[in-house]
């Protein structure tokens, strides 16, 4: 197909790029933005690996044409690390929440489930342990069991509250 010139945000930054509207936005980030931290597991939206936010939304960007961020706002994993630092902080209270609770293990799918597990943070400070689970039931990892990922979220929760009186 035949590229087109895309105008969106992204991590808090107006970008454009020429670029075939039917690449996945899981390519365009990789390929031609370098955001590596969005990783590529099964590329068909079952996994959650390459989860990013769309217009506030946790989203699977294997599933997304490029084509269909034009005008919206996407948040990587990249993103929120530069939340964080702008905060003073090393990384983003999530990351570090993920750190302090041994919840990264082999690391591979780490940055889908900071991305579902900040979304959910969003949109709900104080999530019950059901409703966290229900967050990142799209994302699968297969080293840490979930219950460290679980509590790392929950201390998140906290630890944001904390820092910012709310969200």
């Amino acid at each position: 197909m035949k590229e087109q010139v895309i105008s969106f945000e992204l991590n808090r930054e107006k970008v454009e790029i020429c670029a075939d509207p039917a690449l996945s936005l899981l390519r365009l980030l990789r390929s031609r933005f370098n955001l590596i931290g969005t990783k590529e597991g099964c590329g068909r939206g079952d996994c959650g690996v390459c989860t990013v936010l769309l217009d506030g939304r946790a989203v699977n960007s294997c599933l997304i044409p490029a084509g269909k961020v034009e005008g919206r706002k996407v948040l990587t994993i990249e993103g929120l690390t530069r939340e964080g630092l702008k905060k003073g902080a090393k990384v983003h209270p999530v990351q570090q929440a993920f750190i302090d609770k041994g919840a990264i293990q082999c690391g591979f799918c780490t940055p889908g489930m900071i991305m579902s597990a900040y979304a959910l943070l969003r949109d709900k400070p104080f999530p019950s342990p059901e409703e966290v689970r229900e967050a990142i039931s799209g994302n699968l990892c297969r080293c840490s069991g979930y219950k460290q990922i679980e509590e790392a979220i929950l201390e998140a929760a906290k630890a944001i509250t904390e820092q910012e009186g709310k969200w």
